[in-house]
């Protein structure tokens, strides 16, 4: 920024800015600086909220309690990866907010507050405090594909009964302290410290940024177990979840697999799932008697290229269906921490179980209740929830296709 551009970089050709103009422009920042530091520095971990208050910028795996190696092996291997659903899937309601916050209905204008935290990844997004104090997380960004996508594919594993986070819809959220691209904001002063330079004139808390094209994110309220940040669980381990020492089923971990292959969730790096622990269920050792293995973040889900109807419905369920081999090798990354592997005719079974209780009602519902009418994809079909639904139901019918699978002893469906 101080420097001057060599002109071989320039697209058009202007008069080379006098000798003098660094010598003059450097003391100015530097006097600037001085008589100003909180602008230019701040203490390591926190940033002025503009009131006095101060919020740390540490990221919530640094804030969680680490167990040891040998307890977070234990958890894994007694980890459930599925329940029960409380409405039974044919029931089921798709295209609506999931029903457990009264206050984020899809006709809603959230209120809240900025929360100064690092934000990581890629996905435009911010941390937001509500006039309760909860502290909610919003997706945003008018063309990004992952909102939709998230909101379809955590709808249904919900409703199928694998654990993973709640997305709302809502009109819209009002944000002070938010600049215009507060997530551009909150990596620049995670990276700079300088709070002036990311948030022009300081973060303000008086005025408010509102935005339209959102999602808010509803963590599943349990600790996280991990024994170094961030640690999450990859799909090579889940093969280690035990049910004689009280996890799920080879049943219900196969058919957890078949559907990531089913939504081609490629960016399945370990800390995209989480191994958490269940309410009510920690021990004083810093252990847990419930532990849980969850997926996290399904942004990347129905591409390969995130929201991708044409290629996602392409792409058929088996890499060889006659021995139910699964892979995602030909997915980004080489189909990332996911290891081509069969899947057994109990997981099969199981995950078909599931799947055939939705209509094509249903289904045309999730993509509806997920806007992809309003994403901004190439073609007019990918904007049709009922183009979508009919993939999916054309995906239900490779898996009742396949197999027979190899049976595995003592993997039975509950």
């Amino acid at each position: 920024l101080l420097t001057t551009r060599p002109q071989t970089m320039a697209l058009v050709r202007s008069p080379a800015p006098p000798e003098t103009s660094l010598r003059q422009i450097v003391p100015l920042i530097l006097i600037l600086c001085i008589a100003d530091l909180s602008g230019c520095q701040k203490p390591p971990g926190t940033v002025s909220q503009g009131n006095g208050a101060q919020a740390k910028t540490t990221s919530d795996a640094a804030a969680t309690p680490l167990i040891t190696p040998a307890q977070r092996a234990a958890a894994l291997r007694s980890a459930r990866v599925w329940q029960r659903p409380a409405t039974a899937v044919s029931q089921a309601r798709l295209d609506r907010n999931p029903p457990d916050h009264d206050a984020l209905d899809e006709k809603a204008t959230v209120d809240c507050r900025l929360v100064v935290k690092t934000m990581s990844g890629t996905t435009p997004k911010f941390d937001c405090e509500l006039p309760g104090h909860d502290v909610i997380r919003v997706k945003y960004g008018r063309g990004n594909p992952e909102l939709h996508a998230e909101i379809a594919a955590t709808r249904l594993l919900s409703e199928l009964g694998f654990f993973a986070d709640r997305m709302y819809v809502v009109a819209r959220v009002r944000c002070a302290g938010c600049t215009m691209f507060p997530f551009q904001s909150l990596k620049c002063l995670g990276e700079t410290r300088i709070e002036k330079a990311c948030f022009p004139g300081g973060i303000d808390y008086g005025s408010r940024t509102e935005f339209e094209a959102v999602a808010i994110v509803g963590r599943l309220d349990a600790r996280r177990l991990e024994s170094v940040p961030d640690q999450g669980w990859a799909w090579y381990e889940i093969d280690q979840v035990d049910e004689t020492a009280g996890g799920s089923p080879r049943a219900h971990v196969d058919g957890l697999k078949l559907l990531a292959v089913l939504l081609a969730h490629w960016d399945n790096k370990a800390e995209n799932q989480r191994l958490l622990c269940g309410p009510d269920a920690d021990l004083p050792d810093g252990s847990c008697s419930r532990p849980i293995a969850m997926l996290q973040d399904l942004g990347a889900s129905f591409g390969p290229t995130k929201l991708d109807l044409h290629n996602w419905r392409s792409m058929p369920v088996w890499a060889d269906a006659r021995k139910c081999h699964v892979s995602m090798e030909h997915l980004p990354w080489g189909g990332g921490t996911f290891p081509e592997q069969d899947v057994s005719e109990q997981g099969r079974v199981f995950l078909l179980s599931l799947l055939e209780q939705l209509s094509s009602t249903q289904l045309r519902d999730l993509f509806a209740g997920a806007r992809v009418e309003y994403s901004e994809a190439v073609t007019a079909e990918s904007r049709q929830p009922e183009a979508w639904a009919a993939a999916f139901l054309d995906k239900v019918r490779q898996i009742r296709e396949g197999g027979p699978c190899r049976r595995d002893p003592g993997s039975g469906v509950r």
